[in-house]
């Protein structure tokens, strides 16, 4: 019995002792990788796909820039005429970020494409007068992608805007079907995929969870 016991911890020993070996082995390589990433600027970070958490995941990375203090912008191009819960906790943080609710709603909503393009062409106006503003280390617009796909602003403006943001300056853009161009200059582009979804089933959106 007591071989048995013994034979037991030796292998239990041994696994402990490749598991710490091969930890050592991938330390040392993310170490080495890590050396050679240094440049710090700012980012052009793109959250698109048909799948849920486009919205969630940017108000995720402002509510961080506020945990640091920085100061944050944020545009909503479609989202404006009903109220939300990240809206709400961000008034609470009045001194560091500025929320500008600018959309009018989905286009099946106001049924009216002049006005759809004028409240998209005033909500990138002030997108821009924030991307000028050097107090802001990071500009969120949020649905931008719905407005560029229905041509409601010039893509080529827009772009170039983008890519001659302060250096730097934090972007964050979001919504389904993200022009190529926008992708193409984007340092990080996320695309989220639908599994499953609740509303499939004949749930309606959740307060909490949705909006």
């Amino acid at each position: 019995m007591e071989r048995v016991v013994n034979e037991l911890l030796d292998t239990e020993e041994e696994i402990n002792r490749r598991h710490n070996e091969k930890m050592a082995r991938r330390k040392a390589a993310r170490e080495r990788m890590l050396a050679t990433k240094t440049q710090e600027r700012g980012l052009l970070i793109l959250h698109t796909g048909k799948g849920k958490g486009k919205s969630t995941a940017a108000f995720g990375i402002a509510l961080r820039c506020l945990g640091h203090g920085m100061r944050v912008g944020i545009v909503q191009f479609v989202k404006g005429v009903w109220t939300t819960g990240e809206r709400i906790a961000l008034e609470r943080f009045s001194d560091l970020v500025t929320c500008r609710a600018m959309g009018e709603g989905f286009t099946w909503d106001t049924q009216d494409r002049a006005r759809d393009i004028a409240a998209a062409r005033k909500a990138w106006e002030t997108a821009k007068a924030m991307i000028a503003d050097p107090s802001y280390r990071l500009v969120l617009m949020d649905e931008l992608n719905i407005v560029l796909r229905y041509d409601y602003l010039p893509l080529n403006e827009v772009v170039a805007a983008l890519k001659a943001k302060p250096r730097d300056l934090h972007i964050v853009i979001t919504g389904r079907n993200a022009r190529p161009e926008l992708i193409e200059a984007a340092d990080l582009v996320t695309e989220m995929t639908l599994v499953k979804h609740p509303f499939r089933s004949g749930v309606k959106a959740q307060l909490g969870i949705e909006f």
